[in-house]
Parts: structure tokens; C-alpha cells; sequence
């Protein structure tokens, strides 16, 4: 499954429409006038929907690209971040935020500490697999400080 933005599905289901029409590809032009959407905000959208293999996008050129998954529309890019989360990720991050401080701040090795010996009990590759997983995300972000390494909760 796929977790999209509902902005992300309009452009989406605007480009199947078009696409019926525009067999070697959607100009990038139609699509703009049709939405009536600003430029930059839709070349943010169609780069998102590049990533996710949704369509292909080169030289102001927009291809559909069948892939045959579903499609899940939510309302925010928060949201989509969540339904990307599995659940051992959703656990690490419900125990990130437990102890995080008032700066979103934890040291390194009382996060890594906490999700090895604590309540998940995550194995050495699990547990930098799920921070690493949430670095992508963009979720939490690995800081250097004068006294240590810390990850900061976006």
C-alpha cells in the first residue's frame, strides 16, 4: 500500500484523465491550468509521486505508471508518515517521545539503551534498522554536540 496525500490523489486521478488523452505523456502545462494550482506546489507533488513510482516524471512530461498497488489518500504529509511507520517503528517512536526533554533531545546511547534493554527489546540490527528507518522519514535527526552524539525529534 502506498500512502499518499489527499492534494497528492487529486493530481493523481487528474493525470489518469489526462493520461487517456495524452498518450506519450501529459504535458506538465495542461495539468497546471487545469488544477489551477501554483507552480512550485505542483512540481512538489509530482516529484513526490515520482518517488513513489506512481508516474513518471521528466523534461515537464508526466507518465502514469501502472504499478498496481493500492492507494491510500490521508490528509497531511504527518499523516502519511505515520501510515509508513510499522509497528515496531510506532512503538520505538512512542518511546522516543517518552523520553525525549524539553528540547526533543535524547543522548544516543539512552535511546539506543532503552530500545535494546527496555520494553521492546529490539536486537543490535532491528534497533538500527528502526532508527535508521526514522532518519529517512525524517522523524528524528541525528545531532552532534559538544558532550555527545543525541537525536532530535522532528
Amino acid at each position: 500500500m502506498i500512502t499518499i496525500t489527499k492534494k497528492e490523489e487529486i493530481v493523481l486521478n487528474k493525470i489518469k484523465i489526462f493520461h487517456l488523452e495524452y498518450t506519450d505523456g501529459v504535458p506538465e502545462n495542461i495539468l497546471k491550468e487545469d488544477l489551477e494550482i501554483y507552480e512550485h506546489e505542483l512540481n512538489q507533488i509530482l516529484k513526490v509521486l515520482n518517488e513513489k513510482k506512481l508516474i513518471s516524471y521528466e523534461n515537464n512530461v508526466i507518465n502514469l505508471l501502472d504499478n498496481g498497488k493500492t492507494i491510500n489518500a490521508v490528509d497531511s504529509q504527518s499523516d502519511v508518515k505515520d501510515a509508513e511507520l510499522d509497528q515496531k517503528e510506532k512503538d520505538s517512536l512512542n518511546l522516543i517521545k517518552s523520553i525525549v526533554d524539553d528540547n526533543n533531545l535524547v543522548s544516543r546511547y539512552i535511546l539506543e539503551g532503552n530500545l535494546l534493554y527496555g520494553d521492546l527489546k529490539l536486537s543490535n540490527f532491528r534497533m538500527y534498522h528502526i532508527i535508521l528507518s526514522l532518519e529517512n522519514k525524517e522523524i528524528i535527526k541525528k545531532v552532534k554536540k559538544t558532550d555527545g552524539e543525541y537525536y532530535l525529534l522532528i
